[in-house]
């Protein structure tokens, strides 16, 4: 074997390579492939720093569910221990003060009647012990420091005084909430029950309520103890419906006698409210100069209360996630950053945060970061880049190199991925960014038809991450356009704030400075060009079908916003809708007319391109009303469409099955328009 060269080695090494290995590598990602896409989230290390908690989700398409499971990873070499798996719905593992038990939330029940309870597991293994037996179940929940209880959020069961429900005695008074309300919405509050077990005891009550994060969003904002164990701080709403959930406040609660103050005295938009290591100070959020088209800036203010003092107007970006380190003197901040999520160390002091080193590695983003600090100062986040799906990510220290912890995608890594970069364009005289993904059969020389995937929100942006959703189109041979326009939170509050009053005409010039950019690089077949997005990606989606109709050959509206009356009257957020667009649409002519021209339903009878519609039946943020507008705009003008819906009361799909079929629709629809062969040959095979 000594006198063989490397080439020799080399070669000897591929023949001895399974055959099925040698496929999987020059095979694209495919639908199939979903089925090893394994989720991440929420890490969480142990008091002694030396495990983290893991939240590991694997989907089970045979029952249409999630499986997830509790996992400990040793941050020293990365081994696991299982110590909860299977289960259904488990979410927010947090450690005891004293690190032998780790509390989850799991689904009980069946049907309907399941709802998250509150358990405890101790490490030495062993039944996990129920804690509570909430009627509506476990919003959330923390360890008060002593470790002898538990404070939770759930919300009041219904009454009706006149008689019951099944009697007929079910009317309620509609508020500003969401049309597919079915009951009057009762108010949450907090809780508290003994770690051993036993009884539960009220710590408040009142008309007011906790808020309720309706998904996609950040979680509600989490309970935070004081170092004593004395005081509670959370965030305060006037009620329980969601149209008034602007109205927040960061509150403060005696845990000894009930009672509550307000933090600050201010009457609106607080948040995430988290005490300091010792107690003496807290954290908030609140957006720039009390504007909600503005970015979230950071306040710091002391425990007797007060507004404080804002510690980023120089850090310039949307932070999302807060974390005091431990020595009290810095906050972790994480929120986008141009093309990836950044991690800042803010110093308590004031001044300039300073960047954290994360390499090509961006921590995962939904409207929050998913990063944990341990006691000594290291850091645990879940990560990726666009040729690596999530993976736990540990630093010792904020100056160290990021260290991935686990291997859970080494198959789909193997697989034949396009390749993807970040793009930079000019409009209107500002640079706007957005990713492109290569087919995964690129070659240099041939056009390849193109497909844009427009990020909703429209707070949100499209970033140098993993996407399964770029990856199946370019397996079928599709250049992938994620654009970022002006609204998105990734370039400053100027950009972000630019599309106040201007939702559609802006953001469209901006997508299409960048397409036109796409189209002079030669690499693009032109005539066969499709549009697509979900949510306010819909939005722009539609406004682009009816503004630039010439531009199209297919498109996909998912749960689009087609029309802003609906949005400010129907939808979750409803009033709040006001502060973007403009000033109630009721209270003249020129505001409802300024609603209209901000609705791409306006223009709809413009639209040629042929157009799926996608939505669920009973969505509370995007209601389903919007696309049954623009289904009957498009067949009342002969426009080639079709409108396929699910049964689902939610913005998104939460189960496997209903996720996957909305992307097989969505390629195959291109895939009828953009690439005719190609449907006619899988139709002959049978393939998805």
């Amino acid at each position: 074997m000594k006198n063989f060269s490397s080439w020799h080695l080399a070669l000897l090494w591929l023949l001895l390579l399974p055959t099925a290995a040698l496929r999987a590598q020059n095979r694209p990602f495919e639908l199939g492939d979903l089925a090893k896409m394994t989720g991440l989230a929420d890490p969480q290390f142990s008091p002694d720093g030396k495990s983290i908690a893991l939240v590991v989700t694997t989907p089970d398409y045979a029952e249409d569910r999630f499986l997830t499971s509790l996992v400990l990873v040793n941050p020293a070499n990365g081994e696991q221990r299982t110590l909860a798996a299977g289960r259904l719905g488990l979410t927010q593992p947090r450690w005891s003060p004293n690190g032998q038990e780790l509390a989850y939330l799991v689904k009980t029940g069946a049907g309907k009647d399941s709802v998250p309870q509150l358990f405890v597991q101790a490490l030495r293994g062993g039944e996990p012990r129920r804690l509570t037996n909430a009627r509506r179940g476990v919003q959330h929940y923390a360890w008060r420091p002593d470790g002898g209880t538990v404070a939770y959020v759930t919300a009041d069961k219904a009454s009706n005084a006149a008689g019951p429900p099944d009697k007929g005695y079910d009317a309620f008074e509609v508020g500003n909430n969401d049309l597919f309300l079915g009951a009057a919405p009762t108010v949450s509050h907090i809780w508290l029950v003994p770690a051993a077990g036993g009884a539960a005891t009220r710590l408040t009550s009142g008309a007011w309520s906790l808020p309720v994060t309706i998904p996609p969003g950040a979680p509600s904002s989490p309970l935070s103890w004081s170092a004593d164990g004395k005081s509670l701080t959370f965030v305060q709403v006037p009620g329980p419906y969601s149209g008034d959930g602007n109205q927040r406040t960061a509150q403060v609660l005696n845990v000894a006698d009930g009672t509550v103050r307000p933090l600050t005295g201010r009457k609106m938009l607080e948040g995430y409210p988290t005490f300091s290591p010792d107690g003496s100070q807290l954290s908030y959020w609140y957006p720039r100069q009390g504007n909600t088209n503005n970015i979230n800036e950071i306040w710091v203010t002391p425990a007797a209360g007060g507004e404080g003092r804002n510690l980023t107007p120089a850090l310039d970006r949307d932070v999302f996630r807060t974390i005091w380190m431990p020595d009290g003197k810095n906050l972790l901040l994480g929120g986008l950053d141009g093309n990836r999520t950044a991690l800042w160390l803010q110093p308590l002091k004031g001044g300039a945060a300073r960047k954290l080193n994360l390499g090509t590695v961006s921590p995962n983003w939904s409207f929050w970061v998913d990063v944990a600090v341990s006691r000594t100062g290291a850091l645990a986040f879940i990560g990726t880049d666009p040729g690596h799906p999530a993976e736990l990510y540990y630093m010792a220290s904020p100056t160290a190199a990021p260290k991935a912890l686990t291997d859970f995608h080494k198959e789909v890594r193997a697989l034949q991925l396009g390749k993807a970069q970040t793009l930079t364009w000019q409009s209107d005289g500002v640079t706007n960014d957005g990713e492109l993904t290569y087919p995964s059969n690129y070659t240099p020389g041939k056009t390849y038809p193109l497909v844009l995937v427009i990020h909703g929100g429209p707070t949100a942006a499209s970033t140098a991450t993993f996407s399964a959703q770029a990856q199946l189109f370019a397996g079928r041979g599709y250049f992938v356009f994620e654009p970022n326009y002006r609204g998105s939170d990734n370039l400053g509050n100027a950009y972000k704030a630019a599309i106040t009053h201007d939702a559609g005409a802006g953001p469209g010039r901006d997508v299409m400075a960048g397409l036109a950019q796409l189209k002079r690089s030669g690499m693009v077949d032109t005539s066969r060009i499709g549009v697509s997005g979900w949510s306010y990606g819909g939005y722009m989606t539609v406004w682009l079908l009816g503004h630039y109709p010439a531009q199209w050959q297919a498109a996909v509206a998912g749960a689009a916003v087609t029309d802003w009356l609906d949005q400010y009257n129907l939808g979750d957020s409803n009033v709040q809708r006001a502060a973007a667009i403009g000033p109630s649409p009721w209270l003249s002519e020129a505001n409802f007319q300024n609603y209209r021209e901000q609705s791409p339903i306006t223009l709809a009878g413009r639209i040629r391109t042929p157009t799926l519609i996608l939505a669920n039946t009973a969505d509370p943020r995007v209601p389903v009303t919007q696309s049954y507008k623009l289904f009957h705009a498009l067949k009342d003008n002969g426009v080639t469409t079709k409108f396929i819906a699910w049964p689902v009361p939610a913005h998104n799909a939460s189960d496997p099955v209903r996720q996957r079929e909305r992307n097989r629709f969505w390629l195959e629809w291109m895939d009828t328009y953009l690439q005719p062969g190609r449907t006619a040959e899988a139709g002959k095979s049978g393939s998805n």
